[in-house]
């Protein structure tokens, strides 16, 4: 076994990745980007190493900059996470070729199966089932739509190399085809370096099942189980399981002999995920899933397989990598109980889960819970950046039976408190609970089908607006050091009458006017909008712990200071509330639609109008690319473009104008 491990990633999987060396007495070494400085995983590892600035083009995927420190640092081994390098073929025989021992499969396998028509090739003479569709070298535009045209609509067109669900797209409509087929092609380029695509059937029910597979060097291979990873959005998962919902033992046997076989007729070795397509429309069948492709990796979604078998992935690979021997034989590897795994998001679900950046201000999570498992990427007080993917961290829940893990992980969420950047935590907890995911009736348009009942409303609700009136109040107190004086108070107090405030928040660009009044009679009462709500009670604790009684129901939330106000977080949902001071200029209104804004850093990929035009509200105007997926950016409202303000290529601010318009008639 090697003495020290560096690890050529970021986020929750360095972390991740740390622990179990550190566990096995390994030395462990993190790489990091100016952006990553103070990261989590550079604090976690026993030495760290710079190499490069922030974008991941000139510091994670620069192959000569890892080897470079690796070999500064002593590093034995190298383990590259998921993303970046970890299915890069070149750069597993850079490390061979440099004495360092890659943590994944031989160079070989992973360009066998890193091209996904050239893998579906190997399948079909493997006798693995494989999706119908063009997977030909034959690229133009016109000769792809009328292969889709052949296949029937509708179709999914894919990126021939990576995954993730970047460079991918479904077309239900042939006159689509063609801007979707440019915009696959755009993202798969600039994710991937290739924009070649493959052209699919699309599956109407389709459900995600992928199997966990391990190989090693001396020709064993065996099966982990399946995992389910049919809850997506835009084709990226969000939630997994294992095992499936439904699945039947003697369709498990077949996927995970198929998975097998598919690792055996690439020589493989270490950990690697062989992903099937299942055709749910019936129910789970032995002869109803094909292969869409092999992850020559490790997986985000490791932790649900790790929690049924009670095995450590990370070690058996760093075991497999040491030429060892596979941990345990087909027949001794168990599966207990059933797990979920949520991935927590910087982002807004009500949106179009749009990512989100900035400070995370709170985060924490209940204690004293043995079957939930977090791993987290970052810290309270980190920042999300625009320079990588939006997701925090990952929270995992195991049961003896599929809803006592859904309950238990339920509960959790919705105790967690989590504020800065947007996240879709909310969504989250409403999706664990909704009836249809809980009879496990799921494929992966399940989202979409659902998606009104679980984004949770912008609008607080009375009870929320009311715990936002007496959290004011116990802040302006705590800040003013609790003076009971009438002449230290900010309210609308007159000699010889009562005490009230008029309050102006604003939630979500919405205007919330309200009045607070003390009760004469009884000093701990508040009444608000003429008596509407009453709260009783109120204290806050030195963190920011808000108890009060409203209208006879006691509840608690999270308060969080910012700038211009607070964030109240109240069963996993984050409330932000903006103070508005009367003696401020409203310079600017929500409602202004004189100009389309970028919503967050990034870098402009299409300009879609141009000064002069005439666009309906709903029109897309920009196309820009931030935290690595493509966001279409549409005009609020009709109007005629007085100017375009940036071009294809052009890095932007958060807040800076794309698009202006002529300021319309009166």
């Amino acid at each position: 076994m090697f003495k020290s491990l560096l690890i050529a990633n970021r986020g929750e999987i360095a972390v991740r990745v740390i622990r179990t060396a550190r566990r096995m007495g390994l030395k462990t070494i993190a790489v990091y980007s100016d952006a990553d400085a103070n990261a989590f995983h550079v604090a976690e590892a026993d030495e760290a190493w710079r190499i490069g600035p922030a974008p991941a083009a000139d510091s994670y995927l620069r192959m000569d900059a890892i080897l470079d420190a690796a070999q500064r640092s002593g590093a034995g081994a190298i383990h590259p996470g998921y993303g970046f390098l970890s299915e890069n073929a070149a750069f597993a025989e850079a490390c061979e070729k440099a004495g360092i021992v890659f943590v994944g499969p031989p160079p070989r396998a992973i360009r066998a199966m890193g091209l996904k028509d050239a893998a579906k090739a190997l399948m079909e003479k493997a006798k693995v089932p494989v999706v119908p569709g063009y997977h030909g070298d034959n690229q133009d535009a016109g000769f792809l739509a009328q292969q889709a045209e052949k296949i029937g609509y509708p179709v999914l067109i894919k990126a021939v190399a990576g995954g993730g669900g970047k460079g991918m797209r479904r077309v239900d409509d042939p006159a689509q085809f063609g801007k979707e087929l440019a915009s696959a092609m755009r993202e798969a380029g600039a994710a991937f370096g290739d924009e070649r695509v493959l052209v699919e059937k699309y599956v109407a029910r389709p459900r995600h099942i992928e199997i966990q597979v391990f190989a090693d060097s001396h020709g064993n291979a065996v099966s982990l189980h399946e995992r389910d990873c049919s809850l997506q959005r835009r084709h990226q998962k969000v939630i997994e399981e294992a095992p499936a919902p439904g699945m039947p033992p003697e369709m498990r046997k077949a996927m995970g002999d198929a998975a097998v076989a598919a690792a055996k007729a690439i020589g493989y070795r270490g950990a690697g995920t062989v992903e099937f397509i299942a055709d749910a429309s019936h129910g789970l069948k032995p002869d109803g899933f094909w292969f869409m492709e092999m992850n020559t990796r490790l997986q985000v979604e490791h932790p649900v397989t790790e929690a049924i078998t009670g095995l450590d992935l990370v070690e058996w690979q760093l075991r497999v990598a040491a030429g060892e021997h596979l941990p345990l034989a087909q027949k001794d590897i168990p599966l207990v109980g059933h797990a979920v795994e949520v991935r927590l998001y910087a982002e807004d679900p009500a949106k179009k889960f749009f990512p989100s950046t900035g400070r995370l201000a709170r985060l924490r999570a209940p204690e004293n819970m043995p079957h939930v498992r977090m791993d987290m990427g970052v810290r309270e007080g980190d920042e999300v950046t625009m320079f990588y993917d939006p997701m925090i961290g990952k929270i995992i829940a195991h049961g003896e039976t599929r809803r006592i893990a859904l309950r238990t992980l339920r509960g959790f969420l919705a105790r967690m408190e989590v504020a800065g950047p947007k996240t879709n935590l909310g969504f989250l907890i409403e999706t664990l609970g909704h009836d249809a995911f809980i009879e496990g009736d799921i494929d992966t348009g399940f989202i979409d089908r659902h998606l009104e009942a679980l984004v949770p409303p912008a609008e607080p609700s009375p009870r929320i607006l009311a715990l936002a009136a007496a959290a004011h109040l116990k802040a302006r107190a705590r800040a003013a050091g609790a003076d009971p004086s009438p002449w230290s108070a900010t309210d609308q107090w007159v000699l010889g009458g009562r005490r009230a405030e008029t309050v102006d928040f604003i939630v979500g660009g919405v205007p919330h006017l309200m009045k607070i009044e003390p009760d004469a009679a009884d000093p701990t009462l508040i009444r608000i909008d003429d008596g509407a709500s009453v709260v009783t009670n109120a204290s806050m604790t030195a963190d920011g712990t808000l108890s009060a009684t409203v209208d006879g129901a006691r509840l608690a939330a999270a308060f969080v200071p910012s700038s211009g106000g607070f964030t109240l977080i109240h069963e996993g949902i984050a409330t932000e509330f903006t103070v508005v001071n009367p003696l401020d200029v409203d310079v600017a209104s929500d409602a202004d639609t004189g100009a389309l804004k970028s919503p967050m850093p990034g870098k402009i990929v299409q300009v879609l109008t141009e000064a002069g035009a005439t666009v309906k509200r709903g029109a897309a105007l920009v196309v820009m690319e931030a935290m690595k997926m493509e966001q279409t950016l549409l005009a609020a409202a009709d109007g005629k473009v007085a100017a375009v303000n940036v071009s294809v290529g052009d890095q932007v601010e958060a807040g800076a104008v794309l698009v202006a318009f002529e300021e319309a008639e009166k």
